[in-house]
Protein backbone atom coordinates (compact mmCIF):
# COMPACT_ATOMS: atom_id res chain seq x y z
CA UNK A 1 0.00 0.00 0.00
CA UNK A 2 2.89 2.34 0.76
CA UNK A 3 4.31 1.70 -2.70
CA UNK A 4 0.92 2.43 -4.28
CA UNK A 5 0.58 5.65 -2.30
CA UNK A 6 4.04 6.82 -3.38
CA UNK A 7 3.26 6.01 -6.99
CA UNK A 8 0.02 8.01 -6.83
CA UNK A 9 1.79 11.00 -5.26
CA UNK A 10 4.36 10.99 -8.05
CA UNK A 11 1.64 10.85 -10.66
CA UNK A 12 -0.21 13.74 -9.06
CA UNK A 13 2.91 15.91 -9.09
CA UNK A 14 3.87 15.01 -12.66
CA UNK A 15 2.83 18.34 -14.20
CA UNK A 16 4.65 20.31 -11.53
CA UNK A 17 7.82 18.31 -11.93
CA UNK A 18 8.13 18.53 -15.68
CA UNK A 19 6.76 22.05 -16.28
CA UNK A 20 8.98 23.66 -18.82
CA UNK A 21 11.68 21.00 -18.74
CA UNK A 22 11.61 20.56 -22.50
CA UNK A 23 11.86 24.30 -23.32
CA UNK A 24 15.05 26.03 -24.27
CA UNK A 25 18.21 23.92 -24.21
CA UNK A 26 17.80 20.14 -24.75
CA UNK A 27 16.25 18.70 -21.60
CA UNK A 28 15.88 15.24 -20.17
CA UNK A 29 12.70 13.32 -20.75
CA UNK A 30 10.64 12.89 -17.62
CA UNK A 31 11.50 9.23 -17.20
CA UNK A 32 15.20 10.13 -17.35
CA UNK A 33 15.15 12.53 -14.38
CA UNK A 34 17.73 11.30 -11.88
CA UNK A 35 18.81 8.48 -14.17
CA UNK A 36 20.91 10.52 -16.59
CA UNK A 37 22.97 13.66 -16.05
CA UNK A 38 21.18 16.74 -17.46
CA UNK A 39 22.60 19.37 -19.78
CA UNK A 40 22.93 22.45 -17.62
CA UNK A 41 21.40 25.74 -18.76
CA UNK A 42 24.29 28.19 -19.03
CA UNK A 43 24.46 30.88 -16.34
CA UNK A 44 24.73 33.71 -18.87
CA UNK A 45 21.41 32.77 -20.48
CA UNK A 46 19.31 33.72 -17.46
CA UNK A 47 19.06 36.72 -15.16
CA UNK A 48 16.45 35.29 -12.80
CA UNK A 49 15.61 32.02 -11.06
CA UNK A 50 13.93 29.67 -13.55
CA UNK A 51 11.50 28.52 -10.83
CA UNK A 52 10.46 31.50 -8.66
CA UNK A 53 11.42 34.20 -11.24
CA UNK A 54 13.27 36.34 -8.69
CA UNK A 55 16.27 38.18 -10.21
CA UNK A 56 19.76 37.01 -9.34
CA UNK A 57 22.33 39.24 -7.65
CA UNK A 58 25.87 38.70 -6.46
CA UNK A 59 25.12 38.84 -2.74
CA UNK A 60 21.62 37.79 -1.72
CA UNK A 61 20.43 35.58 -4.57
CA UNK A 62 23.10 33.51 -6.27
CA UNK A 63 22.87 31.00 -9.11
CA UNK A 64 22.73 27.24 -8.52
CA UNK A 65 22.03 24.32 -10.85
CA UNK A 66 19.48 21.61 -10.20
CA UNK A 67 21.41 18.35 -10.63
CA UNK A 68 18.29 16.59 -11.93
CA UNK A 69 16.88 18.91 -14.62
CA UNK A 70 19.79 21.33 -15.17
CA UNK A 71 17.80 24.52 -14.53
CA UNK A 72 19.48 27.61 -13.06
CA UNK A 73 17.76 28.30 -9.75
CA UNK A 74 18.25 30.34 -6.58
CA UNK A 75 19.30 28.89 -3.22
CA UNK A 76 15.72 28.90 -1.86
CA UNK A 77 14.35 26.99 -4.84
CA UNK A 78 17.19 24.45 -4.75
CA UNK A 79 17.23 23.83 -1.01
CA UNK A 80 16.36 20.15 -1.48
CA UNK A 81 18.29 16.89 -1.69
CA UNK A 82 17.39 13.78 -3.66
CA UNK A 83 19.16 10.58 -4.59
CA UNK A 84 20.22 10.56 -8.24
CA UNK A 85 20.75 7.21 -9.91
CA UNK A 86 23.33 8.54 -12.39
CA UNK A 87 25.51 9.63 -9.45
CA UNK A 88 25.48 6.33 -7.62
CA UNK A 89 22.28 7.21 -5.70
CA UNK A 90 24.11 9.92 -3.78
CA UNK A 91 22.18 12.91 -2.46
CA UNK A 92 22.40 15.95 -4.74
CA UNK A 93 21.01 19.50 -4.74
CA UNK A 94 17.77 19.61 -6.75
CA UNK A 95 14.96 22.10 -7.32
CA UNK A 96 11.60 21.73 -5.60
CA UNK A 97 9.80 20.36 -8.66
CA UNK A 98 12.38 17.62 -9.22
CA UNK A 99 12.45 16.85 -5.49
CA UNK A 100 8.70 16.25 -5.46
CA UNK A 101 8.89 14.07 -8.55
CA UNK A 102 11.90 12.01 -7.48
CA UNK A 103 10.90 11.44 -3.85
CA UNK A 104 7.11 11.63 -3.86
CA UNK A 105 7.26 13.92 -0.83
CA UNK A 106 4.75 16.73 -0.60
CA UNK A 107 6.09 20.28 -0.22
CA UNK A 108 3.79 22.62 1.70
CA UNK A 109 4.40 25.59 -0.59
CA UNK A 110 1.94 25.28 -3.46
CA UNK A 111 2.86 27.00 -6.70
CA UNK A 112 0.26 25.14 -8.73
CA UNK A 113 -2.78 27.19 -9.61
CA UNK A 114 -0.97 30.52 -9.70
CA UNK A 115 -2.19 32.41 -12.73
CA UNK A 116 0.49 33.27 -15.27
CA UNK A 117 0.66 37.02 -15.58
CA UNK A 118 1.17 38.74 -18.90
CA UNK A 119 4.94 38.85 -18.35
CA UNK A 120 5.27 35.35 -16.89
CA UNK A 121 5.93 33.61 -20.18
CA UNK A 122 9.31 31.94 -20.53
CA UNK A 123 11.54 33.37 -23.25
CA UNK A 124 12.49 29.97 -24.65
CA UNK A 125 8.87 28.82 -24.73
CA UNK A 126 7.67 32.00 -26.45
CA UNK A 127 10.61 32.18 -28.86
CA UNK A 128 9.94 28.64 -30.03
CA UNK A 129 6.61 29.75 -31.52
CA UNK A 130 7.27 33.38 -32.34
CA UNK A 131 6.73 35.57 -35.37
CA UNK A 132 10.18 37.02 -34.77
CA UNK A 133 12.73 36.93 -31.98
CA UNK A 134 16.31 38.14 -31.64
CA UNK A 135 18.67 40.26 -29.63
CA UNK A 136 18.13 44.03 -29.91
CA UNK A 137 19.16 47.12 -28.02
CA UNK A 138 16.55 49.55 -26.73
CA UNK A 139 18.08 53.01 -26.40
CA UNK A 140 17.31 55.37 -23.56
CA UNK A 141 15.68 58.75 -24.12
CA UNK A 142 18.92 60.58 -24.89
CA UNK A 143 19.87 57.92 -27.44
CA UNK A 144 23.34 57.33 -26.02
CA UNK A 145 22.92 54.23 -23.89
CA UNK A 146 20.31 51.61 -23.37
CA UNK A 147 19.35 48.07 -22.55
CA UNK A 148 20.31 45.07 -24.65
CA UNK A 149 17.93 42.17 -24.36
CA UNK A 150 15.97 39.43 -26.05
CA UNK A 151 12.90 40.68 -27.95
CA UNK A 152 9.98 38.47 -29.00
CA UNK A 153 6.67 38.85 -30.85
CA UNK A 154 4.77 35.62 -30.01
CA UNK A 155 2.50 33.90 -32.52
CA UNK A 156 -0.24 33.56 -29.91
CA UNK A 157 0.05 37.22 -28.83
CA UNK A 158 1.15 38.98 -32.05
CA UNK A 159 0.19 42.51 -31.01
CA UNK A 160 2.67 42.64 -28.14
CA UNK A 161 6.46 42.92 -28.03
CA UNK A 162 7.97 41.08 -25.06
CA UNK A 163 11.37 42.14 -23.75
CA UNK A 164 13.56 39.71 -21.80
CA UNK A 165 16.95 40.38 -20.26
CA UNK A 166 18.25 37.04 -21.58
CA UNK A 167 17.01 34.35 -24.02
CA UNK A 168 16.37 31.70 -21.33
CA UNK A 169 14.67 33.91 -18.74
CA UNK A 170 11.35 32.60 -17.46
CA UNK A 171 9.77 36.03 -17.12
CA UNK A 172 9.78 39.12 -19.33
CA UNK A 173 10.71 42.35 -17.55
CA UNK A 174 8.43 44.49 -19.72
CA UNK A 175 6.18 44.46 -22.78
CA UNK A 176 5.06 47.00 -25.39
CA UNK A 177 1.58 46.81 -26.99
CA UNK A 178 2.31 47.38 -30.69
CA UNK A 179 -1.16 48.19 -32.01
CA UNK A 180 -1.41 51.70 -33.42
CA UNK A 181 2.32 52.48 -33.40
CA UNK A 182 4.14 53.94 -36.39
CA UNK A 183 7.35 52.20 -37.45
CA UNK A 184 10.03 54.67 -38.51
CA UNK A 185 13.27 54.05 -40.36
CA UNK A 186 16.28 56.05 -39.19
CA UNK A 187 19.48 56.73 -41.10
CA UNK A 188 22.41 54.57 -40.14
CA UNK A 189 24.59 56.35 -37.62
CA UNK A 190 27.94 55.26 -36.20
CA UNK A 191 27.46 51.90 -37.95
CA UNK A 192 24.27 51.37 -35.94
CA UNK A 193 21.11 50.09 -37.59
CA UNK A 194 18.38 52.24 -36.03
CA UNK A 195 14.58 52.26 -36.20
CA UNK A 196 11.74 53.53 -34.02
CA UNK A 197 8.28 52.83 -32.73
CA UNK A 198 6.31 56.06 -32.24
CA UNK A 199 2.83 56.87 -30.99
CA UNK A 200 1.92 60.37 -29.84
CA UNK A 201 4.72 61.39 -27.45
CA UNK A 202 5.90 57.84 -26.80
CA UNK A 203 8.95 56.90 -28.87
CA UNK A 204 11.10 53.77 -28.63
CA UNK A 205 14.41 53.62 -30.49
CA UNK A 206 15.97 50.25 -31.31
CA UNK A 207 19.37 49.14 -32.59
CA UNK A 208 19.66 45.92 -34.61
CA UNK A 209 22.89 44.04 -35.24
CA UNK A 210 22.49 44.10 -39.03
CA UNK A 211 20.53 46.01 -41.66
CA UNK A 212 18.73 42.81 -42.67
CA UNK A 213 17.62 42.14 -39.09
CA UNK A 214 16.46 45.74 -38.79
CA UNK A 215 14.27 45.36 -41.91
CA UNK A 216 12.79 42.12 -40.59
CA UNK A 217 11.85 43.77 -37.31
CA UNK A 218 10.36 46.79 -39.06
CA UNK A 219 8.16 44.54 -41.21
CA UNK A 220 7.05 42.41 -38.25
CA UNK A 221 6.28 45.42 -36.05
CA UNK A 222 4.42 47.18 -38.86
CA UNK A 223 2.17 44.13 -39.26
CA UNK A 224 1.43 44.04 -35.54
CA UNK A 225 0.88 47.81 -35.42
CA UNK A 226 -1.70 47.44 -38.19
CA UNK A 227 -3.52 44.71 -36.25
CA UNK A 228 -2.57 41.83 -38.56
CA UNK A 229 -2.71 38.77 -36.33
CA UNK A 230 -2.43 35.88 -38.77
CA UNK A 231 -0.33 34.83 -41.76
CA UNK A 232 -1.55 33.97 -45.18
CA UNK A 233 -0.79 30.45 -46.39
CA UNK A 234 2.84 30.22 -47.52
CA UNK A 235 3.74 33.63 -46.05
CA UNK A 236 6.74 34.06 -43.78
CA UNK A 237 6.26 35.79 -40.44
CA UNK A 238 8.46 38.73 -41.36
CA UNK A 239 7.64 39.05 -45.05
Amino acid sequence: QDAIDRKEKRSETFKTAVRGLEMGTPALKTEELGRRAPQWVRDNLVTMCMRCKEPFNAIMRRRHHCRACGYVVCARCSDYKAELQYDGNRLNRVCQECYVFLTGHVVLEDREGKHKGILEKGAAEVSGRSLLCSSLQLLDKNGKGGTRGWFVIPQDDPLVLYIYAAPQDVRAHTSIPLLGYEVRDLPQGDSRHLFQLAQSRQVYTFVADTEELKRRWMRAMARSAAGITHLEEGEDADS
